[in-house]
């Protein structure tokens, strides 16, 4: 074969960004510009292409030495009382160990999914535990957060009622909200922020509530649920899985969608993710969830037509993939695709490792070593517990000083504070500190904050 000559490397597209020379010269000309660097004239020529300071490279005895330094730098357990949707728990150490295997470390969504089926029964068990906390009839394997998962039910609920409004109820978490705006700006979807449920009106697809609330407090949700029904909207709850332990599972108080997180409950926060966005509904409204759904094929006497091997043994099946990637877009429930399986597998461990009981008395634990808080808190002088009616892990602290200023203070003495919701609009927040204890909080850690606010004292 004869010689074939080599390709003018300027001929070759960029194999990440395929745009010739003449389709540059074109996009330019568009923007009245004659070259690349023109675009970034605006920024200050010593920022356009800055000279790194990249060390030599390191022996690999050198940089193990150098990075443990900088890990011994690291404050590893400083008492922190922050909350506010990531919460630290008492995880089981059999979720890490499991969770840890290698056949769960690329635990991504398999796209011949049948011969998954290790995957796909953890999906399904994952499933079976949120339709129990949840209280309601099916869920899906799993979505990116709380948040993004509450905004999905909203649009569910607008595919559902055919209405063009959902209502948020505050004490909500800002960032449910802007996320839900988010996904409702481009579904041309109105979202209101009421702070009573008599503000639902028939033009609201849904009523979502946060249990407990962004406040801590615990929520009548078989009333909001009934209001919300009353005005023909759907209910969603957002809810936090370990105070299900304790607290009635939102589908028997009426909630009609249930979300939330379930990060908390797979490992630690690894500053804030990745994270586990819960999602179930009661079964009228399956073929309007989003994302993916296993289901599982009998044993022994299958019907016919029923996914099963020779020996008629369960099998796990991925159904009912209402999603853009499957069929035609216009016709998609939503674009959500992969899952988070890893997580999704801890948590589902995690669940099954404390049991019904074990939650249970996690949950009583977490609410008891609160409460011990509070009140130990409470009987400084110049601190009140402002928290209105009851409440679960999270309670609002004043003191006669500035929030910020015993916040600054907090710190000196080496303390994450609560944080600051001083700037919210309802009575009890103002000048408080959200403080947040979980079963997990060290009894040492509690001594040291009531020492540092003694200390600091409440009173200006």
């Amino acid at each position: 074969m004869a010689d074939v000559p080599p390709i003018p490397h300027q001929a070759i597209p960029n194999p990440y960004i395929p745009n010739t020379d003449a389709d540059r010269a074109l996009m330019l000309d568009r923007l009245g510009l004659t070259s690349i660097d023109d675009l970034f004239e605006e920024l200050p020529a010593a920022h356009r292409s800055p000279a790194i300071d990249v060390p030599i490279a390191l022996a690999e005895a050198d940089l193990v030495r150098m990075l443990a330094e900088r890990a011994a730098e690291n404050v590893t357990n400083r008492p922190s009382f922050l909350g506010a949707g990531a919460y630290r728990r008492a995880i089981p150490t059999i979720t890490a160990h499991l969770a840890g295997r290698s056949e769960f470390a690329t635990s991504y969504t398999p796209y011949q999914p049948e011969i998954s089926q290790g995957t796909l029964q953890a999906a399904f068990e994952y499933q079976s535990v949120v339709c129990e906390l949840s209280g309601l009839d099916v869920s899906n394997t799993g979505m990116y957060d709380a948040a993004s998962a509450t905004a999905e039910a909203c649009l569910l609920a607008v595919r559902v009622t055919r209405r063009r409004a959902v209502a948020l109820l505050e004490p909500i978490h800002p960032n449910t909200i802007d996320v839900v705006r988010m996904y409702a700006y481009g579904g041309d979807v109105r979202v209101d922020v009421v702070r009573e449920a008599s503000e639902i009106t028939d033009e609201h697809a849904c009523l979502v509530v946060q249990q407990p609330d962004f406040l801590g407090g615990i929520a009548d949700v078989q009333a909001l649920a009934d209001a919300a029904h009353e005005a023909g909207a759907l209910c969603v709850v957002v809810a936090d899985p370990l105070a299900l332990g304790l607290l009635r599972a939102p589908g028997d108080a009426g909630a009609d969608l249930v979300t939330g997180e379930g990060r908390d409950l797979a490992g630690p926060m690894t500053f804030g993710g990745p994270s586990l966005g819960l999602f179930a509904a009661r079964e009228t409204f399956l073929r309007q969830m989003p994302g993916r759904i296993v289901g599982r094929a009998p044993e022994l006497h299958p019907p016919a037509g029923a996914p099963h091997d020779a020996p008629a043994r369960i099998g796990y099946v991925l159904t009912l993939q209402a999603r853009e990637q499957f069929i035609r877009r216009e016709r998609a429930t939503s674009n959500f695709s992969t899952g988070q399986s890893l997580i999704a597998t801890a948590f589902t461990i995690t669940m099954q490792t404390l049991g019904p009981q074990g939650l249970r008395e996690s949950a009583e634990l977490c609410y008891q070593k609160a409460h011990d808080a509070a009140r130990r808190i409470a009987a400084l002088p110049g601190y009140t517990i402002t928290s209105p009616g009851a409440w679960f892990q999270e309670f609002l602290v004043r003191g006669e000083k500035p929030a910020a200023v015993i916040a600054s203070a907090l710190a000196e003495h080496g303390i994450v504070p609560g944080l600051d919701v001083s700037d919210r609009a309802e009575p009890e927040a103002h000048e408080a500190l959200l403080f947040c204890v979980t079963e997990a909080t060290p009894a040492a850690h509690v001594d040291a904050l009531v020492q540092a606010l003694s200390e600091i004292g409440g009173r200006s």
